[in-house]
């Protein structure tokens, strides 16, 4: 019997969601190998609290652990409980994540890429805090006497995910803005 080249929509369907979930997690998988990958190179070149210039003034790398939030909120917290609540945050947003990232992968969206980065992001530094309890940033910039608190590569991938997110928000096609335009 010869094919006809269309494809049952049921059967399309299932196939277009698997091969976007895969992408979604190739990009959530890269960010993940990516930061460990980065961490692991600090750790073994630089020496814990010391310093190489990249550009003077502007960018270096700088040998930091951080026991506390992204860019080292609540790092200071005496709280016992403080690396157990981290853990507990870091999974229930994973796990917000991975539904969301699920339940609307059938196209590669900047939602979707969006999604993905924060993915892979949770999922590296949740790997250090249950490791250590603490996270390897090693990222640091200067602006003129400014400096941006040491991050991560899990810390940019979040960042630049919920920035997709928010353009996706605020510019995104609604059915309210399609029929005035």
């Amino acid at each position: 019997m010869e094919r006809s080249g269309c494809e049952t929509p049921a059967r399309f369907g299932m196939t277009d969601h698997r091969a976007m979930r895969k992408y979604h997690l190739l990009i959530a998988l890269l960010v993940l190998l990516l930061d460990r990958a980065s961490k692991w190179l600090v750790a073994r070149d630089i020496p814990l609290h010391d310093t190489k210039k990249l550009i003077a003034g502007f960018f270096y790398l700088t040998h930091v652990e951080n026991r506390g939030a992204a860019f080292s909120l609540f790092a200071d917290s005496p709280s016992e409980w403080k690396i157990a609540m981290l853990v507990l945050f870091s999974m229930v947003a994973l796990l917000i994540v991975a539904a969301l990232l699920w339940r609307g992968s059938h196209t590669m969206t900047t939602t979707g890429i969006g999604l993905a980065l924060i993915l892979g992001g949770a999922l590296g530094n949740l790997w250090d805090r249950l490791l250590s309890g603490r996270v390897v940033d090693f990222l640091v910039f200067y602006l003129g006497s400014y400096q941006w608190p040491a991050f991560n590569v899990a810390d940019s991938a979040i960042v630049i995910g919920a920035g997709l997110l928010v353009i996706e928000i605020l510019f995104a096609n609604t059915p309210a803005t399609q029929k005035s335009a």
